[in-house]
């Protein structure tokens, strides 16, 4: 569960999420980017905060994962978006998920497990109510069993995305994403406009040598 602080955050995040985008040159200063919404995954120990944003990039679909943290991570600044102020929370370090060792954890787990994105509430008048996400995501639901789902290094820039790997999984994050597929090992987010869905991520066992 995510709780949702009413504050102001400077630099927003859909200017962090432009500014990701343009640095990385998958939009150019005339691209027209329209931000369609957003969903997080939940830190275990509740000190990280994760999100994904979707975003039409001149109507091509992107996604564009950020962490965010009370302190910088040591070894990350190539990953590094930049930092912003909350107003409750202070200085925050923002960070490209890829390049962030907990953001592919979290990938993994959902999307084998099928448990959805973090549920989020927000204070209002002294008391708790859901804050609505314009994307849901659906997990693949694959398994009970447990398994090693840290250690995730990427090994290989895809053309739409990138491929990841640890000991046991290989883990594949579509950068733009595409129609769903159906596939058990998949992660996928819907939202109004796109019933259908699209497919964020799979992930694969390795096989044995």
């Amino acid at each position: 569960m995510g709780l949702f602080h009413r504050a102001t955050i400077t630099p927003s995040k859909p200017e962090l999420v432009e500014r990701w985008l343009r640095a990385t040159a998958i939009a150019d200063e005339s691209a027209t980017i329209e931000h369609i919404g957003a969903f997080r995954f939940d830190d275990p120990l509740g000190e990280v905060g994760m999100e994904t944003f979707l975003a039409n990039v001149d109507g091509t679909l992107v996604q564009v994962p950020l962490t965010y943290r009370g302190s910088a991570l040591p070894g990350a600044d190539a990953a590094l978006v930049g930092t912003t102020e909350h107003s409750v929370l202070g200085t925050r370090w923002v960070y490209d998920g890829l390049g962030d060792p907990l953001y592919p954890v979290m990938l993994a787990a959902v999307t084998m497990t099928g448990q959805g994105e973090a549920l989020g509430m927000v204070e209002d008048d002294g008391r708790w109510v859901v804050a609505p996400a314009a994307v849901r995501i659906r997990g693949g639901g694959w398994t009970t069993e447990r398994v090693v789902i840290d250690g995730f290094k990427t090994v290989e820039q895809l053309d739409d995305g990138v491929m990841l790997r640890n000991e046991g999984f290989d883990l594949r994050f579509y950068r733009t994403p595409g129609p769903a597929t159906g596939e058990p090992l998949t992660l996928t987010a819907l939202w109004d406009e796109r019933p259908p869905g699209v497919v964020l991520a799979e992930i694969a066992p390795r096989s044995a040598s």
